[in-house]
């Protein structure tokens, strides 16, 4: 049995985020808290979310300060704002991280505490503050989940936080949103989409439900990735990897991820690497030691994102998969390690810790192929080579 958390009420397409007034209206609810970053502000998109709910008599104050990477201080400063009045939803705007950020606040605004009291193993039932999600990048999928991660700063610790109290009550998929998206910002959530398709198929909690969306979701990011690094206003392209990545989300919410996302997370705690970033350095290595426990099923994946034939034999079609991941990063321009600034000596002094935090996230034990310990530092140490 699988359970399958959604937000209650989804509104896709260009231009539906004018729509954000009768939404609200909808759910009863008049004054509200959106939840973004300064990136954001600087573009002017939570603006003018404020300014059309103003024509609607809707009241919407700005809390700007989330962070990349969120972390446990960041949303705090988010707590103290959703307590300060009586707000009665929450708009999250932005990437994953103002998402992820204002899914704790609504949850930590309601019930108090500490972000540690609602990481896994905690399985967290009771709603926040209402929630509406509107992604700015198709990457994440958070819109459609039931996790957030945060950092806890005070360990270099990324923390897993999961239950249907983490899915937003609403979500708007406008992929005119995306069109400012810089390429190293489209590459790194496009890769993050395509690695959540690629490991909800291949999880061990995979299931019919999960299948036919992570199959959908690598048939729309394999043709298109490239497509709109290259040209950030490529609009059919943009709106496919949208749908693509938000498909990939509902997908990894039923199946979970696996082991590529349990190394990332400590990569980025550890080193401050975007997430997205972190999957694509990680995605080539993990996927060669994790196919011989799953062949058929990474065959697919290859056939579905595009990278081999529909009548490749399975063999081929993975020598194909993997050559096209290590291509493909070539053509993203994603960075080593080492051009990231990370001293290897660091990194490797680093590697046992970074491979017990991945183990205690849960992620690589959905892996086809199990990683000891030991397996999974010494995949660390092939980063390097």
């Amino acid at each position: 049995m699988s359970l399958i958390s959604l937000p209650g009420s989804l509104l896709i397409g260009g231009g539906v985020l004018e729509q954000l007034p009768d939404l609200l209206r909808s759910m009863h609810c008049q004054k509200a808290l959106l939840i973004t970053d300064p990136t954001m502000v600087s573009l002017g998109h939570p603006q003018r979310v404020q300014t059309l709910l103003a024509q609607h008599n809707i009241h919407c104050d700005i809390f700007s300060e989330t962070v990349p990477e969120p972390t446990a201080a960041s949303i705090q400063a988010g707590v103290v704002q959703a307590s300060s009045d009586t707000y009665d939803v929450l708009i999250a705007l932005g990437g994953g991280s103002p998402i992820d950020s204002a899914k704790a606040i609504s949850v930590l605004s309601r019930h108090g505490g500490t972000i540690r009291d609602y990481a896994v193993p905690a399985h967290v039932t009771r709603k926040g503050l209402a929630l509406i999600a509107i992604p700015t990048t198709a990457g994440t999928g958070s819109e459609f989940t039931r996790f957030t991660i945060i950092t806890d700063e005070q360990n270099d610790e990324k923390l897993l936080c999961t239950g249907p109290a983490f899915v937003p009550d609403a979500a708007l998929i406008d992929y005119e949103l995306t069109l400012t998206v810089p390429p190293r910002t489209t590459a790194d959530t496009g890769i993050d989409a395509m690695t959540h398709a690629i490991e909800a198929y291949v999880s061990r909690k995979a299931n019919a439900y999960s299948d036919s969306q992570a199959l959908a979701a690598m048939n729309l990011i394999g043709p298109n990735l490239e497509r709109v690094y290259q040209d950030g206003q490529n609009r059919p392209a943009r709106e496919a990897m949208m749908l693509g990545a938000s498909l990939a989300g509902v997908a990894f919410s039923a199946a979970s991820v696996a082991l590529v996302h349990g190394m990332s997370r400590p990569i980025g705690a550890f080193f401050h690497v975007p997430h997205g970033l972190s999957n694509a350095i990680l995605l080539p290595t993990v996927t060669a030691f994790s196919i011989p426990a799953a062949p058929e099923r990474y065959a697919q994946c290859a056939r579905a994102l595009g990278f081999a034939a529909p009548e490749d034999n399975d063999t081929l079609a993975n020598q194909k998969l993997l050559s096209t991941l290590h291509q493909l990063n070539q053509n993203l321009q994603v960075p080593s390690l080492r051009a990231l600034g990370i001293e290897q000596s660091h990194f490797d002094s680093l590697r046992p810790t970074m491979a017990q935090q991945a183990l205690a996230s849960g992620s690589p034990n959905n892996n086809p192929r199990l990683a000891s310990q030991e397996e999974i530092e010494a995949l660390y140490a092939q980063l390097w080579t």
